[in-house]
């Protein structure tokens, strides 16, 4: 059993035989294929369900997902429970009417799982009962009993895996006896609670994040550790059951796209709780040893780091990275702290924070989170510079064509703020109380969502304690580079006037091949650390944060700035001009905050000193940096040294967020040869990872045109 690894020594073991066969099948998608047998519940037998209302649909659904779901045990795994149905992969209940699933379900989203974890299921049905004793509107009222509903459809389900485990299973009855109706006492408890509720959601259609993983279930593993209960080995063998269950979704033969492990069941480690406590203990040790020796890529890991991280810590963060895989990144804690301390959050719960699932920051169990990305470039191209027009723009010096480009930028995120308020709000600005538009039904969600029991409305609308909109900015890296590209060639080396350079970009570059081997070759773009460039990217995300923080307080919604692509420059390359910066119409350009492909040549510490130049106290839905290095750059004692220099460089300069992976290109070209060579290879995509050879041709060649560094 092979788990792949970039560094030919391989990596280490530590878990017995039975569970790393366990994690080998998972991989090659055994469980998956068994989902994929069973895609959906059919509800059709169920009378008069085509006139029901939609909340009625729900709970049928829900309850016949409990009732009738395949129940599966495996031999290996010390915890059970499991997505059994093959239309959850797809990201909709999977229930059917007439053939067809009737709901989206869920993402973009960390649940309350901790609140489990300390009052249990019982702790839920409690809330809801006391919240319909409350005043609420009749809608209220009937999401509430929805709720309770979904709290009867998982006793159905936990009913059903008591029954399946008396005879098979002793040792995961005894677990489930308790657990998750009531808080755990032992670590084992705990991880079974979390599993078995993480499950059921999924089961059910929504892709949840985990959170803080540590956080949650340190006290558990800290208690039984010193009671002699278990011992660390014991509870690393019980810790990878979690993550190896997480790869039930992997087929063998997954059909090609964005990858096989987009399922935003992200988990967020160390850092400091809410009252400044570091919370880093050895449950993130162990799920860093875990992903270490499986390459487990189903749940990318996000670590809190700051200038008092331990080394110690450091450390293994090095060691887990350079096997490849990207499944590691880092968020910079007390930068973050501070960004969501500037939108308004509290002090307790900026130091909650954690993700959406992919990067974007929010506070767990607390928050409803969308996103809406745009092109910056492609404002750059078709609005200001009116590319695709017959009379293209013309403008007498740089400032000018700034000027307008400003104004054309600040109209964009200014549309997104009206588009999303007229979609999300029936109530004007002002107007109270606040009347949300009716949206998805999603009761299972809303109720491990904080704020939702409480109000009696749901997840969608207006029920968290948190609503973020968040518009992304994306191509921000080209749209430096291309107006830098124009100052220097028409205004400040004037190699040719503004109004023939727009014509030349028009035509895609045609009969101009030597001025635009000039224009890709003689300056340092974005990612060499040069500042006039920086300084424009930075003028940009300053420009784009004034619109956004001039919503603060206007609504119940916050809207906070971002950085990403999330791999749109795919799709997004074929709506695009010609580009300034050398760059012929279809290429793939920078993806998140990170260098144009091949336009960076001065090493990973130059593509972090120019990143962390902008104004990221100001994105508070996060910045994403990618960046990669060669597999021989990291071997060795030198190598461990030369990442955890990087991860605190990246600390001490200010960044937000940074994905580090290792890769050979050369490697990634023989999968695309043999895949079947390669089928445990995982690479970072963006805010996920995934098994290589499940991404199609386009995201392939997308990976591997980014331009590995070394570490300088």
């Amino acid at each position: 059993m092979e788990f792949y690894s970039v560094l030919p020594a391989g990596r280490p073991v530590r878990l017995c035989e039975a569970t790393r066969r366990f994690a080998y099948e998972s991989l090659q998608g055994k469980y998956g294929d068994a989902a994929m047998e069973t895609p959906y519940i059919p509800l059709d037998s169920i009378p008069g369900f085509a006139a029901m209302t939609d909340l009625e649909k729900y709970d049928c659904a829900i309850d016949a997902i409990a009732r009738k779901a395949p129940v599966r045990l495996c031999e290996q795994e010390k915890v059970c429970g499991a997505a059994t149905l093959g239309g959850a992969i797809g990201h909709v209940v999977p229930a059917s009417f007439g053939g067809q699933p009737i709901f989206q379900s869920v993402s973009h989203v960390t649940l309350g799982f901790d609140r489990v974890l300390r009052e249990g299921v019982t702790g839920l049905r409690r809330a809801v009962e006391t919240s319909l004793c409350a005043e609420h509107t009749p809608e209220e009222k009937r999401l509430l009993e929805s709720m309770n509903r979904c709290l009867d459809a998982f006793t159905v389900w936990h009913g059903r895996y008591l029954d399946a485990t008396k005879t098979a299973r002793p040792d995961l009855h005894a677990l489930l006896e308790r657990v998750p109706m009531e808080p755990p006492r032992t670590f084992h408890e705990a991880v079974q609670s979390l599993w078995f509720l993480f499950a059921f959601t999924r089961l059910c259609g929504n892709w949840s994040g985990i959170g803080r993983i540590d956080w949650m279930l340190g006290r558990f593993l800290r208690q039984d550790l010193e009671s002699g209960r278990l011992t660390l080995n014991e509870a690393r063998e019980i810790l990878a059951s979690f993550f190896i269950k997480g790869c039930e979704w992997i087929r063998s033969n997954t059909p090609p796209g964005t990858g096989d492990a987009q399922h935003y069941q992200n988990i967020v480690l160390s850092g400091i709780d809410a009252d400044g406590k570091d919370v880093t203990c050895e449950v993130t040790y162990l799920v860093l040893d875990i992903v270490e020796e499986l390459g487990i890529s189903d749940f990318p890991i996000a670590v809190r780091v700051s200038p008092d991280t331990d080394a110690r810590l450091l450390q293994k963060i090095a060691e887990v990275v350079r096997h490849g895989g990207g499944v590691v990144a880092v968020y910079n804690e007390p930068l973050v702290i501070d960004s969501m301390l500037r939108q308004g959050y509290s002090l307790k719960e900026a130091r909650s924070f954690a993700n959406d699932g992919c990067w974007e920051v929010q506070v767990p169990g607390k928050t409803y989170f969308i996103y809406e990305p745009f092109d910056s470039l492609a404002i750059l191209q078709k609005q200001t510079l009116k590319l695709e027009c017959d009379h293209p723009a013309h403008f007498d010096n740089f400032e000018a064509l700034y000027r307008q480009y400003k104004a054309d930028l600040q109209q964009k995120v200014e549309s997104i703020w009206q588009a999303q308020m007229n979609w999300r709000l029936l109530s004007k600005p002002g107007e109270t109380p606040v009347r949300w538009r009716p949206m998805l039904v999603c009761p299972l969600v809303s109720l491990l969502t904080e704020g939702c029991i409480e109000t009696g409305r749901s997840y969608y609308e207006g029920g968290p304690v948190y609503t973020v909109f968040s518009p992304h900015i994306g191509g921000l890296p080209d749209t430096a580079n291309c107006l830098y590209a124009i100052q220097k060639i028409v205004f400040e080396d004037k190699k040719c006037d503004f109004d023939t350079f727009l014509q030349i970009l028009k035509s895609d570059w045609k009969d101009n091949e030597a001025l635009r081997q000039f224009a890709l070759s003689h300056y340092d773009y974005f990612g060499n650390d040069n500042d006039e460039v920086d300084a424009i990217a930075s003028r940009i995300l300053s420009d784009f944060a004034d619109v956004t923080e001039s919503k603060y307080g206007k609504s119940p919604v916050l809207f906070p700035a971002g950085v990403s692509t999330f791999g749109r420059q795919i799709e997004w390359r074929n709506l695009r001009t010609a580009s300034a910066h050398g760059h012929r119409r279809g290429d793939i350009l920078s993806g998140n905050f990170s260098p144009t492909p091949d336009s960076d040549h001065s090493g990973a510490t130059a593509i972090i000193r120019s990143y962390c130049k902008a104004p990221l106290l100001r994105m508070g839905s996060g910045a994403a940096l990618d960046i990669k290095l060669f597999p021989t750059t990291v071997e060795g004692e030198n190598g461990l040294c030369a990442i955890e220099s990087l991860v605190r460089g990246f600390v001490a300069l200010g960044g937000f967020f940074m994905q580090i992976d290792v890769m050979d290109a050369e490697v990634l070209r023989q999968a695309q040869l043999h895949p079947e060579a390669y089928k445990t290879l995982a690479v970072r995509v963006s805010g996920w990872s995934a098994r290589f050879v499940t991404l199609d041709r386009e995201w392939q060649e997308m990976i591997i045109e980014r331009t590995s560094q070394g570490v300088n």
